[in-house]
């Protein structure tokens, strides 16, 4: 997949992806979703944001975490 969103600069914010060369790391983004904040609180949190970075955000992490772990893992 192609993502026009993430940047990966080793000059800036040492090199982890980023959306749209602001430094705002992927990952924050992705902790965000995860503590249960909306679209919206995302959003008020870093105004710089839009929308389907945080979607390309997600689905980034996604293809990462897919490719880490290709198979299901059972949770006992």
């Amino acid at each position: 997949m192609e993502y026009t969103r993430i940047t990966i600069n080793p000059n800036q914010m040492g090199g982890v992806p980023c959306l749209r060369g602001l430094r705002i790391p992927v990952a924050t983004v992705v902790d965000m979703v995860a503590d249960g904040m909306s679209v919206k609180e995302i959003m008020e949190a870093f105004p710089d944001l839009e929308e389907a970075d945080i979607t390309e955000a997600l689905r980034y992490a996604a293809e990462f975490e897919s490719d880490i772990c290709p198979f299901p893992q059972r949770i006992p």
